[in-house]
């Protein structure tokens, strides 16, 4: 079989107790399939959420307090004691680990981003399991500070395990939770059955999700919002309850565990982070006849911008917005908004005369471009 790479995301209720702490032996169990997958010739990205959780365990508080600045404060103490646990017990099968904590903004910068990837590449070429989880002490959503335009890319783990797929071209991902997948209604009802193959993510799919984690952020919605995005960028995606004996063998086996959703057209490494991987930064409002021209597969050029929402730098991502106010595309401009600015509805030849003969006479290349609509 030819050699995989997998992403095996595992959720706050796949490694605690019911009373919270982390639950070892379950650890343990999940470090023994890896090193099986990896005997078998895969190569595994372990994302994991559970610093939280472990950090209350650690700091001895029950339940999980709503103040922001004291989820902080036991993520920073709980990574140590889940790192160390880890580090121990996938040592018993002798295999080394390393932590890689992440920031929406670490994937949103192009340098960062690719960064990042030749990290994770070294590590899986040198044989070390990547052990990835959001660096909750300094990237919850209400810490980041939002200029107008700017949207955040990720917000929990299961968005964070895609993105780190898409990133690193990843074959499978793999989300291990407390459900065995997705259910045709709430799984409580006895008349819900579970849905082994999802061909397309359809809006009534979505609209008809119920259930969130205890202990994490996550439910279901998020890990079908992640599938999603997997999915879109050509990566398949199984959902399945972790503590299903060898599910992550069975899983990279064939056998039919959880929930299978069906990969779409895989896109190119710099949609996928155009599309997914980064925050965007502001807005570029275009005339009809420039959307138009986008969307038949065109350029944009600086004759069509009509307004710059935002401050941005050239290779930023931001959103492409028509008349109407309606995001209909994403894309990686050639220049900064203060220059956008100076520029916006230039033709080609005022433009050169303005910023010089070497400028781009592209706003934003087509190949630089991530229709929302489809690409045509």
């Amino acid at each position: 079989m030819p050699q995989r790479l997998v992403v095996v995301k595992v959720g706050t209720s796949s490694i605690t107790t019911a009373d919270g702490d982390l639950d070892e032996e379950e650890m343990a169990r999940l470090a023994l399939q890896v090193a099986s997958a990896l005997k078998g010739g895969d190569k595994i990205v372990f994302v994991t959420s559970g610093a939280v959780a472990a950090g209350i365990a650690e700091l001895g508080t029950a339940g999980k307090p709503k103040d922001i600045v004291f989820q902080q404060a036991a993520a920073a103490s709980g990574q140590a004691v889940l790192m160390e646990k880890y580090r121990r017990i996938f040592g018993n099968q002798g295999l080394k680990v390393a932590q890689i904590l992440l920031t929406a903004e670490d994937l949103s910068n192009r340098a960062a981003y690719l960064h990042t990837c030749d990290v994770l590449g070294m590590l899986l070429k040198l044989g070390v399991i990547p052990i990835i989880n959001e660096n909750d002490v300094t990237s919850v959503d209400e810490l980041i500070p939002v200029n107008e335009g700017y949207k955040v890319n990720f917000s929990d783990n299961d968005i964070l395990r895609v993105l780190v797929g898409n990133a690193i071209g990843a074959d499978l991902v793999i989300i291990l939770s407390d459900v065995e997948g997705l259910y045709t209604m709430d799984p409580s009802n006895p008349d819900a059955k579970i849905i082994r193959l999802v061909e397309n993510i359809t809006v009534e799919l979505k609209n008809s999700l119920e259930g969130k984690s205890k202990m994490g952020r996550g439910g279901i919605q998020s890990k079908v919002h992640a599938a999603e995005i997997a999915t879109t960028c050509g990566i398949p995606v199984v959902i399945a309850n972790s503590r299903r004996e060898n599910v992550i063998v069975d899983v990279l086996a064939g056998k039919e565990v959880g929930t299978y959703f069906k990969p779409q057209t895989r896109m190119s490494a710099i949609k996928r982070w155009i599309a997914f991987g980064a925050s965007v930064k502001g807005q570029i409002h275009v005339n009809e006849g420039a959307k138009k021209a986008v969307l038949e597969g065109s350029s944009l050029l600086p004759v069509g911008v009509t307004k710059v929402v935002g401050s941005f730098k050239a290779c930023d991502v931001v959103s492409l917005v028509d008349e109407q106010g309606i995001e209909f595309a994403k894309g990686n401009p050639n220049y900064g908004s203060s220059e956008l600015n100076l520029i916006k509805g230039f033709q080609v030849t005022d433009v050169r005369k303005k910023l010089g003969a070497d400028c781009s006479k592209e706003a934003i290349e087509h190949r630089n471009i991530h229709l929302i609509e489809g690409e045509k």
